[in-house]
């Protein structure tokens, strides 16, 4: 007796192959995911050959985000780490997409890597985030509810898997026009001040386009976003509202200050050696990549889960590091670490001296 899959499941697949990708006949699409998201990715497999495209399929069982094996990474030798196997390389560099489809039987997976050799993976995999950050490939991340994703964002599964399909399955055409005419706001704009808790920061975005994600490169969409003037940070930003997370890494109370676009004090209340080793990774690092602005009307809690967290509707986020050349950003750094702030209770946003949200609301 052939086991019975949510609906949504299917639905969702179709989302991803179909909106997210648009894959085409004869492409080759990798698939990144663990044997959690079995479903998810068995209907992802059936999408992409409907379309006559070919499924290059990559399993890992602690960490998918990566084209290269956990348990290999952690015990090859240096030398191999830090560059990918001929064979992968040339699937990356011919590849025409790749969903990556995130789906942890444990969260804290890959924190136990020592920061050199985590340094030497990202260096490895920089021709696969290239594509990806350039959109030379069409791309989706995406999460499949599991136990470990549940747990974190303080859930049993059944609320979960709930939760999560609300805030995918939206009417992404509806969405894309409502965020597109809050981001026309921004148009021609200079500069974009956070202030809040613990934080008056201000960013250049003179010459920077709002680009809006409605359900295409990431799942669940919902937010615009710029890549800032990479010298124009002036300010501090306190992130006392939510724990920043990256690489299976907690940190509490990140606060950073910037001068001339540059992180130039760090700390933390928990993690703060790892912030400080992180943002010493190289010098793009410790720069401003995106200004991310979160617009989903169905995400409203905190989930420990960035690709959710970061579109809770009434916050904003930054990520250190990486920027998106799409959105013309020129910085460059093998990191790219998004950071949560509240702006619900106590905060706003100004444009050029006038106050655009307060309290999360848009005025």
């Amino acid at each position: 007796m052939a086991a019975v899959i949510d609906p949504r499941v299917t639905e969702y697949a179709e989302l991803l192959v179909g909106r997210c990708l648009g894959v085409r006949a004869g492409w080759q699409v990798m698939v990144l995911s663990t044997p959690e998201a079995r479903p998810l990715v068995e209907e992802v497999l059936r999408g992409i050959a409907r379309r006559g495209a070919y499924a290059l399929l990559r399993l890992d069982f602690a960490n998918e985000q990566y084209p290269v094996a956990h348990a290999w990474s952690a015990e090859a030798p240096e030398g191999l780490v830090s560059r990918l196997a001929p064979a992968d390389l040339h699937t990356i560099e011919t590849m025409d997409a790749r969903i990556t489809i995130n789906a942890p039987e444990n969260v804290r997976d890959g924190s136990e890597l020592p920061g050199a050799r985590i340094t030497h993976v990202r260096e490895a995999v920089r021709p696969y985030y290239r594509r990806s950050m350039g959109d030379e490939i069409a791309w989706v991340t995406c999460h499949y509810p599991t136990q470990a994703l549940a747990q974190a964002g303080g859930m049993i599964l059944r609320d979960y898997e709930d939760f999560l399909y609300g805030a995918c399955l939206l009417d992404w055409e509806a969405e894309e026009l409502r965020m597109q005419a809050i981001a026309d706001r921004f148009a021609g704009g200079e500069r974009v001040t956070i202030v809040g808790p613990g934080t008056d920061l201000s960013l250049g975005i003179t010459g920077r386009e709002a680009l809006v994600d409605g359900g295409h490169v990431n799942m669940p969409g919902g937010e615009f976003f710029f890549s800032p003037v990479e010298d124009s940070a002036e300010g501090v930003i306190s992130f006392s509202e939510f724990p920043a997370e990256y690489g299976g890494n907690e940190v509490t109370g990140v606060r950073l200050r910037f001068e001339a676009g540059r992180v130039v004090e760090a700390s933390a209340a928990s993690g703060e050696e790892f912030l400080v080793a992180t943002l010493d990774t190289d010098e793009g690092a410790r720069r401003i990549g995106e200004l991310g602005i979160g617009c989903n009307p169905r995400i409203q809690r905190h989930t420990r889960s960035i690709l959710f967290d970061e579109k809770i509707d009434g916050t904003v986020h930054i990520a250190v590091g990486n920027a998106y050349a799409k959105a013309g950003g020129n910085n460059s750094s093998l990191v790219h670490w998004d950071m949560v702030k509240d702006l619900r209770r106590g905060g706003r946003l100004e444009l050029d001296g006038t106050v655009v949200q307060e309290n999360g609301t848009w005025l």
